[in-house]
């Protein structure tokens, strides 16, 4: 994939470029911002630009890139860029915005680096970022044909039909489509974007999960409230002002961290708001009178504060093969163990295939609990609310 020419001027320059990528991400978003104020309010997250989540998730993934094309010259890393092309595809990213990014990624390397960009410099990181570039442009095209909706048109107006306190600061949301049509397929595991107007003019989009079993005629998502302005503005305004009656623009249903087909035994982990997809899966093979070995972990803080609790134990008791284990940090009943949670005392089936949700150090132990106790890296999959801060870092 990457020319015989550029191989060694990248090989050379990577450690020099990855060291610096920190610094190039954070006058890249500041040019661009300031070239393109609109980006900003109406398509970036500015929870994840006040956090520098974003930042580090861009450098993360450009890094990952370039040092798999070393790697592996003649392979393409499609996991790391199917999970970035859903993330993109939910929020309408269009082909034309690349180019807008190129030229300003090139101008933040060019300002941070100065004189060592030289001209053979310059062309093989083009090299490398239109590869990269192309790469996710003709994956997000067909994930807009699949949906068959025009490039980056994924949002459509819908009606809140009912409302759920789950927890204290835990709502869900029963959302139907304003013109009557059917809410449409998805796959368990996959979320959709959900865009707000906000008193300063911006319209802000985030993601949920879908957090119960396609083929219904509505569609279920549940927001946790984040404190904190702006990383959880848009979940404050969903609590605070969403109401039955409502309408709010939804996209179309994305996500990699999908339900695998087949008969292999499961083992579904999450923790807090990760448990979303889990539900959505759970549901989905209860629905279809599934017969697999489904083995569910889920971490809270306590059982008050554990969203769909009662949903949870309803749903793994119908399966004629789960089995639930709970851990809360803050334990009050007799169905869950004190701490966090610890799959290595798990008794698994040989053959699992894993699928984690929750906050990154939940994650971090589980898979590392699973590949020391013998699970494939290969089998072990995961989902991140939010910039993906461990792209790159699972293999």
């Amino acid at each position: 994939m990457l020319s015989e020419q550029a191989t060694p001027v990248v090989r050379a320059t990577l450690p020099a470029v990855g060291a610096a990528l920190d610094e190039i991400t954070e006058r890249f978003y500041a040019g661009l911002f300031a070239a393109r104020p609109a980006l900003l309010r109406d398509l970036f997250n500015r929870g994840n630009q006040a956090t520098g989540d974003q930042r580090r998730a861009l450098a993360g993934s450009i890094a990952a890139f370039a040092g798999a094309l070393l790697a592996s010259p003649d392979t393409r890393p499609d996991v790391m860029l199917s999970r970035i092309a859903h993330k993109h595809a939910s929020l309408g990213v269009t082909s034309d915005q690349y180019k807008v990014v190129h030229e300003h990624l090139f101008a933040a390397i060019v300002d941070v680096l100065g004189e060592s960009v030289t001209p053979e410099v310059t062309q093989a990181w083009d090299e490398v970022y239109w590869l990269m570039a192309n790469a996710l442009i003709s994956l997000e095209a067909g994930l807009y044909a699949e949906k068959g909706v025009a490039e980056g048109d994924v949002r459509r107006p819908m009606e809140i039909v009912e409302r759920h306190e789950e927890t204290a600061d835990t709502a869900s949301f029963v959302l139907r489509h304003t013109d009557g049509r059917p809410t449409g397929s998805f796959r368990p595991g996959q979320y959709v974007s959900v865009r707000v107007g906000l008193p300063d003019g911006a319209r802000q989009i985030r993601q949920y999960s879908l957090s119960a079993a396609p083929g219904r005629s509505q569609w279920r998502i549940t927001v946790k409230r984040v404190d904190g302005d702006p990383v959880g503005e848009v979940s404050t305004w969903l609590h605070d002002h969403a109401r039955v009656g409502d309408t709010v623009e939804v996209s179309a249903p994305f996500g990699d961290l999908v339900l695998p087909e087949g008969e292999g035994p499961l083992l579904l982990a999450s923790a807090g708001i990760g448990s979303t997809p889990m539900l959505a899966m759970l549901d989905h093979l209860v629905t279809t009178g599934s017969r697999r070995s489904v083995t569910v972990v889920h971490a809270d803080r306590s059982p008050s504060g554990h969203a769909h609790r009662e949903e949870l134990h309803r749903l793994v008791g119908a399966l004629p093969n789960g089995s639930l284990h709970l851990w809360y940090e803050q334990p009050g009943t007799a169905d869950a163990r004190p701490g966090r949670a610890d799959v290595s005392r798990l008794d698994l089936p040989a053959g699992v295939t894993a699928y984690l949700c929750g906050p990154l150090p939940f994650m971090r132990q589980v898979r590392g609990d699973l590949l020391a106790g013998g699970v494939a890296a290969s089998a072990v999959h995961y989902e991140v609310f939010g910039p993906d801060l461990w792209l790159g870092r699972e293999n």
